[in-house]
């Protein structure tokens, strides 16, 4: 039975998507909701699935193709046989003849087949962690529903010393080879459609907005001080670890309570004022910056925004982010610091007013009540829309965020 493979219904704020990648070929076999194609949109990667055991006739858009939602890119022929699966008779007789002539030739291609099929059924993260380990599918223990294999098989293969012998054996290629000195090589790649779209929202902020920095330092004594105090004991409890960014989102919406216009935003002539706190956290992602958002961040407690954050993490590497995970956001924090970042004016994300930039924690002297003492100490920025938002305002809000992150029973005590 043939049925026409379409592209998903795209999110509301999505015209148009690019079909990224292909993972099949025309007459390969498939099986049911075995990954397609991924379909790249502004801001997710969309994967179509087969809808049954069976074959791709035809692929009618190629990889770049700029498609429209529910336009059919594809035909498949359900309960059909293909290459991977069936071979003629007479196949079967050449590829006899092929073994006994040239043994070694035919085990060198069976193995090279074997791994380009094992490929072609990886999910996208699975493929790339084999591809930046050079690793080989077949090595590693499958775990997955139908001998399929996850990313926890190859983290853990990694973990285990599997990838060290790949990675020796590599080097050897590679260090017989003649390498050419002075090549100046260059590579033109076309932008993803996110990482354009991140272009033209930046361009646009810095178009649109009159946009400021102010910079403070914060003492982290006494959070890191409570974070080592009870690491264990909430990570037992609440099954997550505790880290530095739940007190920064508590304390920057504290600080969002006592100045509004920081919440706010620009429409036409109007200012909006958000009663609601929706708090952007920047995430890297392989395919770019992401801001997935925490709604109503004012009534998570700690462990929910640990347990938040890092299920953000985990869905921008696997691309798993939604529309919705990403959409609205009242306010951004952005934690250039797990990069090594010591001082960076963040740019804010339009059409907020406001956004904070937390930045890499060191040791430090610094004099308190009139002697020399070192802190681990922290560098943070808020870039404002000057348009709303005043130097007085900016300076308080930072000022209160340090104040709440210096005494954090503040926070509890709504002081």
């Amino acid at each position: 039975m043939a049925i026409e493979i379409k592209v998903p219904v795209l999110p509301e704020s999505v015209a148009d998507a690019t079909i990224a990648t292909w993972h099949v070929k025309p007459g390969e076999s498939v099986s049911r909701d075995q990954n397609l194609v991924d379909i790249e949109t502004d801001k997710v990667v969309l994967e179509v699935v087969a809808p049954d055991d069976g074959v791709i006739s035809e692929i009618i858009k190629e990889e770049g193709d700029t498609v429209l939602q529910e336009e059919v890119i594809a035909k498949f022929e359900a309960g059909a046989s293909g290459d991977a699966k069936a071979d003629s008779g007479d196949d079967k007789k050449d590829t006899a003849s092929k073994e006994d002539s040239s043994k070694d030739e035919k085990k060198e291609e069976a193995k090279e087949e074997t791994s380009s099929a094992d490929l072609d059924v990886l999910s996208p993260a699975v493929r790339r962690l084999v591809a930046e380990h050079n690793l080989d599918p077949k090595q590693i223990p499958a775990s997955g529903k139908g001998g399929r294999l996850t990313k926890e098989d190859v983290e853990k293969f990694i973990k285990d010393g599997g990838a060290s012998a790949k990675s020796s054996e590599s080097k050897k290629d590679s260090g017989s080879a003649p390498v050419s000195a002075g090549l100046r090589e260059e590579k033109r790649v076309p932008m993803t459609r996110l990482r354009k779209r991140i272009a033209e929202r930046l361009v646009e902020a810095q178009h649109t907005a009159a946009i400021l920095t102010t910079f403070n330092d914060i003492n982290m004594k006494e959070v890191v001080e409570l974070r080592a105090r009870y690491k264990e004991q909430f990570e037992k409890v609440h099954g997550t670890r505790l880290g530095f960014m739940s007190f920064f989102v508590k304390a920057t919406v504290e600080a969002l309570k006592r100045y509004p216009a920081v919440n706010a935003s620009i429409d036409g002539d109007d200012i909006v004022y958000h009663g609601y706190y929706d708090i952007g956290v920047a995430v890297s992602s392989p395919r770019g910056l992401v801001v997935p958002v925490l709604r109503d961040a004012d009534t998570m407690s700690l462990a929910e925004i640990e347990a938040k954050i890092r299920e953000f993490g985990e869905k921008a590497r696997d691309n798993k982010l939604t529309v919705e995970d990403m959409t609205g956001g009242t306010f951004t924090i952005s934690n250039g610091g797990v990069f090594g970042s010591l001082m960076a004016t963040p740019i804010i994300n339009p059409p907020q007013s406001g956004i904070l930039g937390m930045n890499r924690m060191e040791d430090r002297p610094v004099v308190i009540n009139g002697e020399i003492v070192i802190r681990p100490m922290m560098n943070v920025a808020l870039s404002y829309d000057h348009r709303i938002i005043d130097g007085r305002e900016s300076v308080g809000f930072l000022k209160t965020i340090k104040e709440f992150i210096e005494d954090p029973a503040r926070m509890l005590l709504d002081l």
